[in-house]
């Protein structure tokens, strides 16, 4: 069950209360044993079945994942940041709670969204040095639901974690409108928080990103309240974000180990294992380490993105790490099926090779989009040079020797290890330049007939023009004779090793 909390005190949150119950057939309820300005009295509830959007569902028919599928909204006489936990409040413990409510700031019209805590004093709410739980997955599902429905004008955006509640027993996330009275007001507004809100089970939100029992979470620290590098992670990754300690935040917070609780529970509610930092923070990074929080940069999470986390491990400690040029390929999904037993290595699924070096460097001096291609279609992961650009080094392939693969047109290629499969593949970029590539054994054989120069000028061809037709592959007249190109022209072979 999602829990909706309503503050009547908060002008905007009565407003999406409105528009929600407007939106949907909700069923009113009486709860008489608690006082209606605690959440008591007159209640709704509704299944998601019965909200305007269209539920995610598997191959089978079934809701997709384990979202929770009914909302029960309550109202409270207070403003949301002063409330205690209203989750004893609900009919049964929601799954997460959804604060509805107003922004303020001079940011214009604005749907915004973050989590509640206190890096410092408790100025609005909550106590000091105190964080309620995340739920990154529901943050992830309501700004894609602003993006949808924010009205013309509007921004949307993630804040850092900021103000109360914080003593809350159940993951909660604050869902806003601003920034000031017209927007509160404004029916469009509220309409495109009330929409977020209701299509949280269509979008399959829950509180975890990926696997719960090792979330997709980064906590992170550093840049403006606004968050746009987060807010990045969250709309261009499988990842999401946990609390946020804006540059001001961190300030409050003072040096970790002085007050170490705190980044504790910031870390504990977040629920995560690696940590996003704008700017140097050292003494932070060095906190984040000892606890065993690995601090990753932006280009790491997108490369990471949704492979499996034991894996990304093993490949790291196998090659390199994603910082000094590491990269994924397409088989992640092999592995992953293949996988060893789950008691065991992820890496016993995949072997480590040597990319056939003087090969792939002509393929990608030839065509180097294709050459990157055909190592990605075939590889687990693999090495780069030159800030991430061009393959080179080593490789992590599927361990199974004999595979059914795929060609660049998408034509099955039976028993073919992945390695030769690699090897074909970047044979076909030589065709771009040589008249003929042949595979032999361990070596890869390609030829071409090019123009001669030495063997024109014997013939008494001039240099110029003449050359520059013959070298094209068009004849020329000299003294009235016609010399056609393969006349003066001289066959080179190549050979790859591989």
């Amino acid at each position: 069950m999602i829990g909706i909390v309503v503050s009547r005190a908060d002008r905007a949150s009565t407003h999406i209360g409105e528009r929600l119950l407007e939106r949907a057939e909700w069923t009113e309820r009486t709860d008489d044993a608690r006082a209606d300005a605690d959440g008591g009295g007159t209640y709704h509830t509704l299944d998601a079945s019965d909200a305007p959007a269209v539920p995610i569902v598997d191959d089978a028919g079934e809701p997709a994942g384990d979202a929770p599928t009914r909302f029960e909204l309550r109202s409270f006489a207070d403003l949301h940041i002063h409330l205690d936990d209203p989750t004893p409040a609900f009919s049964e413990d929601p799954a997460y709670l959804v604060f509805v409510s107003r922004h303020s700031g001079d940011t214009g019209p604005l749907l915004t969204c973050h989590f509640t805590g206190n890096f410092g004093d408790a100025e609005y709410g909550g106590e000091p040095g105190s964080f309620a739980p995340a739920c990154p997955g529901v943050q992830r599902a309501l700004v894609a639901g602003f993006d949808d429905h924010a009205p013309d004008g509007y921004g949307v955006a993630i804040e850092g974690t900021h103000h109360g509640p914080t003593d809350l027993a159940t993951p909660a996330v604050f869902a806003e409108l601003g920034s000031d009275d017209e927007q509160w007001d404004d029916p469009d507004g509220a309409d495109a928080v009330a929409r977020a809100v209701l299509a949280l089970p269509a979008r399959g939100a829950t509180v975890a990103v990926g696997d719960p029992d090792r979330p997709r979470h980064v906590v992170g620290f550093g840049g403006g309240h606004y968050a746009p590098r987060f807010e990045r992670v969250i709309r261009e990754t499988a990842w999401g974000v946990g609390h946020i300690a804006a540059d001001w935040q961190v300030a409050e917070l003072g040096h970790p180990e002085e007050r170490p609780d705190v980044l504790d529970a910031a870390i504990r509610a977040s629920d995560a294992d690696f940590a996003l930092i704008e700017g140097e923070y050292s003494v932070l990074r060095e906190a984040l380490a000892d606890r065993d929080v690995r601090v990753v940069g932006e280009s790491w999470v997108r490369a990471v993105d949704d492979r499996p986390l034991d894996l990304v491990d093993a490949l790291e400690a196998d090659l390199r790490p994603v910082d000094d040029g590491l990269r994924f390929g397409e088989r992640t999904d092999y592995v992953g099926a293949a996988g060893s037993d789950p008691g065991g290595d992820t890496h016993d699924a995949y072997r480590v090779v040597d990319l056939p070096g003087d090969l792939l460097a002509e393929a990608q001096g030839i065509d180097p989009d294709a050459a990157r291609a055909a190592v990605e279609r075939h590889a687990v992961a693999f090495e780069t040079e030159q800030a991430g650009t061009r393959a080179a080094g080593r490789a992590a392939l599927p361990a199974s020797p004999r595979e059914s693969t795929r060609t660049p047109d998408g034509d099955a290629e039976a028993d073919s290890g992945p390695y030769d499969a690699l090897v074909d593949d970047l044979a076909a970029v030589l065709a771009g330049k040589y008249d003929e590539v042949v595979r032999e054994g361990d070596a890869v054989r390609a030829r071409v007939e090019s123009f001669d120069p030495q063997r024109a000028a014997t013939l008494g061809i001039p240099e110029g023009p003449k050359f520059g037709a013959l070298s094209a592959g068009e004849p020329v007249e000299v003294d009235g004779e016609t010399i056609r190109p393969e006349t003066v022209s001289r066959e080179r072979e190549k050979v790859f090793a591989v």
